[in-house]
């Protein structure tokens, strides 16, 4: 039976591609707009639906050249991170919104740092889960690398047979736990990636599972150095576990953007847990009334 609170997937024009949405909730009641990290399923469903269920309007959608979203060529995306950060702030007047609680995990949390600070106008609130204050590549020295001796074990694996769903998906199973995340939640979640995918093509679906297409586009400048420019109410969700941007991100995040209140979740890797998503919601409802910081 599906949930009183979603009404459902579509696809949307805005910034000059088709991208892939999912709501929750009533159309009257305040945005909350969630890019994906790549795909709009690294938020779970129960997240969505709480926030639904607490007035809000939920849209999360899916990054260029994943999900169901504009695919043109994952390994050679011509387009950089400022066109994703346009994307979304296009998004929100595309939704008849006038401002939105932007959200953004892994990946996407990057661009929601950029699109917070490149269009202040069309944001009332920030929540980053998972992410780090630059982009992929070399990392400043005093913020935590990867913990390669993990990622290597993970990644070292032979890659399945990526038009194989079953495959795809005790992939994924398989490589949950040494990144700290719930192994069925993994394999689940795999699976209606892959089921999302519209081409059969296996760069296609790779790209989908595996996000590779955010590390081949051009993510210049920096940005760190503008956090203290935001004003916004800021929430950063973080796992103690994580070791792929390991807590150190997330605290240095929430200590460079004014006023940010952190959230560290014991039990959580990379991926957010659906567990969490009570504790989640809660936080992210609770800072949009936070007052915004005033530049003197």
């Amino acid at each position: 039976m599906a949930s009183p609170f979603q009404s459902g997937a579509t696809s949307i024009r805005a910034n000059g591609v088709d991208l892939g949405i999912e709501s929750f909730g009533r159309e009257a009641d305040p945005l909350v707009l969630l890019i994906g990290g790549t795909t709009m399923l690294s938020w779970p469903d129960a997240l969505c639906e709480r926030l639904a269920s607490g007035g809000r309007r939920v849209v999360r959608y899916d990054l260029r050249d994943s999900g169901t979203s504009t695919t043109l060529d994952p390994e050679n995306p011509a387009y950089d991170l400022r066109d994703l950060a346009a994307d979304a702030a296009a998004l929100v007047g595309t939704l008849g919104a006038s401002t939105a609680h932007l959200g953004g995990v892994g990946v996407g949390g990057m661009v929601a740092q950029i699109a917070a600070l490149d269009y202040p106008d069309a944001f009332s609130a920030l929540t980053l889960v998972g992410t780090r204050p630059v982009a992929p590549g070399p990392v400043d020295d005093d913020l935590p690398d990867h913990d390669h001796t993990i990622l290597s074990t993970v990644f070292s694996r032979a890659f399945p047979d990526w038009t194989d769903r079953d495959a795809v998906a005790a992939f994924a199973e398989a490589g949950a736990a040494p990144m700290a995340n719930d192994p069925e939640q993994a394999r689940t979640t795999a699976a209606r990636i892959w089921d999302r995918t519209p081409s059969a093509d296996p760069s296609v679906h790779q790209a989908n599972q595996l996000g590779m297409v955010f590390s081949r586009i051009n993510c210049t400048p920096r940005w760190r150095e503008r956090l203290g420019d935001l004003t916004i109410p800021t929430l950063v969700v973080h796992g103690r576990a994580d070791p792929f941007f390991p807590v150190g991100n997330g605290q240095a995040l929430a200590a460079e953007i004014p006023a940010a209140q952190l959230l560290i979740l014991d039990n959580m890797g990379t991926a957010l847990p659906h567990t969490a998503a009570d504790e989640v919601a809660i936080a992210m409802l609770g800072i949009e009334s936070a007052p915004t910081v005033q530049r003197t």
